[in-house]
């Protein structure tokens, strides 16, 4: 997209630097991440990067309206709804496929969630970049003209609150066996909260305490919520000392109340151009005879789970529970980024922050991921190069 850093980027690259890359990740904890690595940064035009704010800014506008949460209280009544919900997400992710319509250029909006991503992670990857590739440091991921260390400090009080930092703790399942550990590790160094996971917690009366590493028991004032319910429900061998739906004494940094809401489960209300046709599927008067331009989804699922690319009308004849999918038009993906054999297409996720006092979110950063296939998540091209996960940058 911005063919002067393309040039340069591929004139420099090797698969040694590449390997090279991977090294100085893996250097930080004696790990890689399991997910795959891309080779490349997505270099994001002018007119692409004010497309997606654009969009962004569509999408936050429906967010805002008063009547929101009465729009969507059914999407906790479909789930788990847990106490003390806040006035809004803490945490606010936007995901575009960079497609083709009409010949021209647009992104298009793929899916919206009111839960964190890879911001820790993202931070250092831009780093990253920079010690293999020295003249990224004249472009930048972040939006708004935030620097470096302004986006940790908007990063930590996000999740912190102002709370001591050891009453503060990253929550997630088995955290030591999730895809996105890398992210838990970067957080727990930059930001300083321990990592715990749901088993660990222990409930007294309405407060919740973990042990630290000498085996004090430290009251717990705060949640950086990475657990997601899909996960957690199939996880039946868990015991837990607690129950999400307890009416607690803690505060959520990413009350799970807005996983639900802030979904697909809004993406058959938003209209206007950077959206895509969306129908509910109890809401459907009669299935499409051109099914090949479709694709049914689970509302509630995470990183590509249950999705039917190619959908058949037994197969939504077969749904039975249908308030809980969508059917939605398939989009063009543009193959977009030159590598050294062939085009990639990409996806833009735009990482947002809610400060609990801001009328609205402010967009501070960016994920993309990489695909020479039909499905863009890391997980389904993993045998293939120049896809996976990755960042975009913007001329500043």
């Amino acid at each position: 997209m911005i063919t002067k850093y393309r040039e340069l980027f591929n004139a420099q690259f090797t698969e040694k630097k590449y390997q090279e890359f991977k090294n100085d990740i893996a250097s930080d904890f004696n790990y890689l991440p399991t997910f795959r690595l891309a080779e490349t940064p997505f270099f994001i035009s002018k007119e692409l990067k004010e497309q997606l704010i654009e969009g962004c800014n569509d999408v936050i506008a429906f967010i805002q309206k008063e009547d929101f949460k009465s729009l969507t209280n059914k999407s906790l009544e479909l789930n788990h709804k847990v106490p003390n919900e806040d006035d809004h997400t803490t945490f606010l992710a936007i995901d575009f496929g960079i497609c083709e319509e009409e010949g021209q250029i647009i992104p298009k909006l793929i899916e919206v969630q009111g839960f964190p991503s890879l911001y820790n992670y993202q931070f250092n990857l831009y780093q990253k970049f920079q010690n293999h590739f020295p003249f990224l440091s004249e472009l930048t991921p972040f939006i708004n003209n935030i620097q470096p260390q302004e986006y940790l400090d908007i990063l930590e009080e996000a999740i912190c609150n102002h709370h001591p930092k050891e009453n503060v703790i990253l929550l997630e399942i088995e955290p030591e066996k999730q895809n996105t550990k890398i992210d838990f590790y970067y957080c727990k160094r930059d930001i300083g909260i321990p990592i715990v996971c749901v088993t660990d917690l222990i409930k007294k009366g309405n407060q919740l305490f973990y042990k630290n590493s000498t085996g004090n028991e430290i009251l717990v004032k705060r949640i950086y919520n990475r657990v997601i319910f899909d996960e957690l429900d199939l996880r039946t061998d868990l015991k837990l000392n607690f129950h999400f739906s307890d009416e607690l004494d803690v505060e959520w940094a990413g009350h799970p109340n807005w996983f639900f809401r802030i979904s697909k489960f809004i993406l058959p209300l938003l209209k206007g151009k950077y959206f895509i046709e969306t129908t509910l599927l109890s809401e459907l008067k009669e299935i499409p005879k051109d099914l090949e331009n479709y694709v049914l989804k689970p509302l509630f699922s995470f990183s590509g789970t249950g999705v039917i690319f190619h959908v058949t009308k037994e197969e939504i004849e077969a749904v039975v529970e249908k308030e809980l999918y969508i059917l939605q038009k398939k989009v063009n993906y543009l193959p977009i980024i030159q590598s050294p054999e062939g085009k990639v297409k990409a996806e833009v996720r735009v990482l947002c922050i809610w400060k609990k006092e801001d009328a609205a979110p402010t967009l501070v950063c960016n994920l993309v991921r990489l695909s020479r296939g039909e499905m863009i998540g890391v997980k389904f091209n993993q045998d293939k190069d120049w896809v996976g996960g990755t960042l975009g940058l913007f001329e500043r």
